[in-house]
């Protein structure tokens, strides 16, 4: 049987957590709050349609979306991978001084997919840091 393995990424955001949770929470606009990253996304129902830089389209059922925690958790039920499971959350807490504490984890199996989506992952970090604190950045649509 595979391995389960879990990446861990950890920023802070010159931003207010309120403000990065209000972009974080917008599903459906990952093609703002990730620019670069992701060229276009969308919702549809309960579910996010995401499509990357690469080409790769990957259909997500959000999970939870969690104000009081600040919290999405969103796992991929289709992409061109072959995961046989990749369940992600992303928290957004105060760090501080005005700033914002992201804590995204993933679990996929099989391991062997950790290091790609490491990779992916630490682009859309720094995109993330990029895109909310540029002035007026990544305000949710309305």
């Amino acid at each position: 049987m595979a391995g389960m393995a879990s990446v861990h990424r950890e920023i802070v955001i010159d931003a207010d957590p309120q403000h990065v949770w209000s972009a974080v929470r917008a599903v459906g606009e990952e093609h703002r709050l990730f620019a670069g990253v992701v060229v276009g996304s969308h919702r549809d129902g309960d579910h996010r349609v995401v499509t990357f830089a690469s080409g790769a389209v990957v259909r997500e059922l959000i999970v939870t979306l969690d104000d009081d925690r600040r919290r999405l958790v969103y796992t991929v039920v289709e992409s061109p991978f072959d995961a046989v499971h990749h369940q992600a959350s992303l928290e957004v807490a105060p760090a501080g001084d005005g700033r914002a504490r992201c804590v995204w984890i993933t679990d996929v199996v099989p391991d062997e997919l950790a290091a790609p989506l490491g990779a992916v992952m630490d682009m859309g970090v720094e995109a993330l840091r990029r895109t909310l604190t540029a002035p007026g950045g990544a305000a949710p649509a309305a």
